[in-house]
């Protein structure tokens, strides 16, 4: 048998983070078309409404371009258009030249959606022309301007009348887009109104889609199991991305090779041949305090595997309420993952105030930890708007 080639695990660590641009020291504005070149690079940014210092976006782009301010992103996308709103495995805003390969989302939703809704007891159907007509006729409404003496379904998420079951349906399908939010509420309009026509117009077919999606997530993650491609833009089944991956294997595009994890074992990916040759630049030693949602960690099981840190969704519900608080933020420095930080904005006090920082097994904050901590915290604090960074009595707390 020949051995596969093999990436141990600190270069492993140095070329995802470096495809995740979190390698080197963060500048440029944050702005206009070098924000764009960002959510280019990362491919989406994944869209949260929780508020705790900022919004979970809102920190994803921070980490990468310290200049970034909120704002910045409601202007590329409102009014320049460079990127759109829709789904990955979740809301997310992603670079406006993928919109023309959602049509395979919005084809298989379409397919899925009316009898999957209608089944659960969703009422839309006798809405959407209601809804279409009524945007056509007087612009772009949000949930709160439609079906206001409707009856509602009953409880929960489900607590939707029809005519906001038929605009969600829409956005889904893709004859409407969301044109803005207005705090955290969608706004829909009309897809022409709101996707610029070269993108609008072109039709790629589903085997292009195919294509496209599994290597453009490939050159997002560096290596990969074909799990993790189908995973990456949630667009492709996880057949259509193991179909992919053999073509590839079968005509040279692709290799076989094995990364290292943290723990010394072995793991079997996907990658161009080229990556084993290309060099990974140094990590830049910068602390950075990241969004729980960060695209770095948003596989649970991967961050564990190849960095050792244990942050699942599930921990949230069961364990972290009394282990480590609700809504904790991992602290990653230069290659490694550091810590979590509890912390809120506290704008009616100007301040950004922590509560407790746990370090992970094995790490020590002294001085200069704790001044690069510091530092990192004025960065986020300036990001959400408050002047002060406070702690609380017995913030530093013992390894878990």
């Amino acid at each position: 048998m020949i051995a596969l080639p093999r990436l141990d695990n600190a270069r492993a660590r140095a070329l995802f983070l470096d495809r995740h641009g979190l390698a080197v020291t963060p500048s440029g504005p944050g702005r206009g078309a070098d924000l764009q070149g960002v959510i280019g690079d990362l491919g989406f940014v994944q869209l949260d409404s929780i508020n705790t210092v900022v919004r979970a976006h809102h920190m994803i782009l921070h980490a990468r371009r310290p200049a970034y301010r909120a704002r910045n992103l409601h202007l590329l996308h409102d009014r320049d258009r460079g990127v759109f709103e829709h789904w990955t495995h979740d809301a997310s805003m992603i670079d406006m030249a993928h919109f023309p390969h959602w049509r395979l989302r919005f084809a298989r939703n379409r397919d899925t959606l009316a009898a999957k809704w209608t089944k659960w007891g969703r009422d839309f159907a006798s809405k959407t022309e209601d809804v279409l007509r009524h945007i056509a006729d007087h612009g772009p409404c949000s949930t709160a301007e439609v079906g206001v003496e409707e009856p509602r379904s009953s409880g929960g998420w489900w607590d939707w009348n029809p005519s906001k079951a038929a605009l969600e349906y829409l956005w889904r399908v893709g004859e409407l887009s969301v044109t803005r939010r207005d705090g955290f509420r969608k706004v829909y309009d009309l897809t022409e109104n709101v996707i610029p026509p070269e993108y609008l117009n072109a039709r790629p077919t589903e085997v292009e889609t195919i294509d496209w999606a599994c290597a453009a997530a490939l050159d997002r993650l560096g290596f990969a199991t074909s799990g993790e491609l189908a995973a990456f833009w949630d667009l492709v089944t996880p057949e259509e991305a193991k179909g992919w991956a053999l073509a590839g294997l079968r005509d040279g595009r692709l290799i076989e090779a094995e990364v290292e994890q943290v723990d010394g074992r072995w793991r079997k990916v996907l990658m161009r041949p080229r990556t084993l040759e290309e060099p990974v630049p140094e990590v830049t030693g910068r602390m950075r305090i990241l969004s729980p949602f960060d695209p770095a960690l948003r596989d649970r099981n991967r961050a564990e595997r190849l960095f050792g840190f244990r942050y699942r969704i599930e921990i949230f519900v069961r364990e972290a309420r009394r282990t480590y608080g609700y809504y904790v933020f991992p602290i990653l420095e230069g290659d490694r993952l550091v810590g979590r930080i509890d912390m809120k904005a506290e704008r009616d006090r100007d301040r950004l105030h922590v509560t407790a920082l746990w370090p992970e097994t094995g790490v020590r904050f002294g001085t200069g930890r704790r001044a690069r901590l510091e530092t990192a915290l004025v960065r986020t604090a300036r990001l959400a708007g408050v002047s002060q960074v406070t702690f609380a009595d017995g913030w530093m707390r013992s390894a878990k």
